[in-house]
């Protein structure tokens, strides 16, 4: 379990990173040395842990180049080697969590001594992964479902010209608080409000996805809508189903 909460810690401050200085080689640089630090303060320095840790660097690195590889180059193809490289790294971690060690170190010391009782009885390895699938709410889950939408073909109708375009930029901060909100109501077991969220939200775009003009249009925004907000939902719902 502590080594998927590093992956997952290592892919979310790359991607964090990428959002506020988009400087080649440097969120993927950051996302790796956060990694490794963050295995070493959890106390993983046995000879397995440390090559477990070189091999998360890595593939944080490889996640990193493939993402902007993919969203700079044209075609839905060029998406799929980032999803593959998130699905196989994800997925492999999953298999070796049996192997990972319970997380201590100075990690596990200074979360025993938090005042707060409900952080200071959390083993540090479930610390690190409660950390790592709330972090990759944040910029991480934007970008999978960005990957999912290029690869897939589906073209946003405002980006095109179909529909004249917007200033309204609030989705790109939505998303990772429709997801934080989504997973911290699934983990306090209140699953039904999480799915008035989800209708909530359809609700709110139903107007623009009903319009009776340029039903071509609207027909593009529909699917550009459902796959995006699954994508997304997914992201947040598949954290839920790790964590517990």
């Amino acid at each position: 379990m502590s080594w998927l909460g590093i992956l997952l810690i290592g892919f979310a401050v790359t991607d964090l990173t990428h959002s506020v200085r988009r400087t080649r080689f440097l969120p993927e640089c950051v996302g790796a040395l956060v990694a490794l630090c963050t295995g070493l303060l959890a106390g993983l320095t046995s000879g397995r842990d440390v090559g477990a840790l070189l091999v998360i660097v890595a593939v944080v690195l490889v996640w990193g180049l493939t993402v902007t590889w993919g969203f700079g180059h044209p075609g839905p193809k060029a998406a799929r080697l980032p999803l593959g490289v998130f699905v196989v790294a994800l997925l492999g971690a999953i298999a070796c969590s049996g192997l990972a060690p319970d997380a201590a170190g100075p990690l596990g010391r200074w979360l025993a001594s938090l005042a707060v009782a409900d952080l200071g009885d959390v083993p540090a390895d479930r610390f690190l992964l409660l950390l790592g699938a709330f972090a990759v709410q944040l910029s991480t889950g934007n970008v999978l479902v960005r990957l999912v939408l290029k690869a897939t073909g589906t073209i946003n109708p405002r980006a095109d010209g179909a529909l004249p375009p917007t200033q309204l930029k609030g989705g790109r901060l939505l998303g990772p608080l429709e997801r934080v909100f989504i997973l911290a109501l699934a983990l306090g077991g209140q699953v039904t409000a999480a799915s008035v969220v989800v209708a909530a939200k359809g609700l709110l775009r139903f107007p623009e996805l009903s319009s009776r003009h340029e039903q071509q249009t609207v027909h593009e925004m529909t699917e550009y809508f459902l796959l995006g907000s699954f994508a997304s939902w997914l992201v947040a719902l598949g954290s839920f189903v790790l964590l517990g």
